[in-house]
């Protein structure tokens, strides 16, 4: 069986993505600072992979105030657990064909 390259998606080409699709299809929501820290990636590079995922239509954001402080939430939606899915059976089908 080939696993055809089109099985994979674009969108988690890159690792701070694949992670942040992780630690949100096994969490209900992970807000930014906290996504940031676990991570260990900068703000804008957090924010730039964050906007990306959301054109997507792979996340959703939700934002609020703690007291006056703006808080960040993100979750995933159906479409982004869906192609995440997706993109982990056509590796998980990559990685049984390899030979070691």
């Amino acid at each position: 069986m080939k696993v055809s390259l089109e099985q994979f998606d674009k969108a988690f080409e890159n690792r701070v993505r694949l992670q942040v699709m992780s630690i949100l299809a096994v969490n209900e929501s992970y807000d930014f600072n906290s996504l940031k820290a676990l991570l260990a990636v900068t703000d804008g590079n957090l924010a730039s992979h964050l906007k990306a995922l959301e054109k997507e239509e792979y996340i959703k954001v939700e934002k609020s105030f703690i007291g006056r402080k703006p808080n960040t939430k993100y979750a995933a939606t159906e479409k982004g657990l869906n192609a995440f899915k997706k993109h982990l059976e056509a590796l998980e089908s990559l990685i049984k064909q390899q030979r070691f």
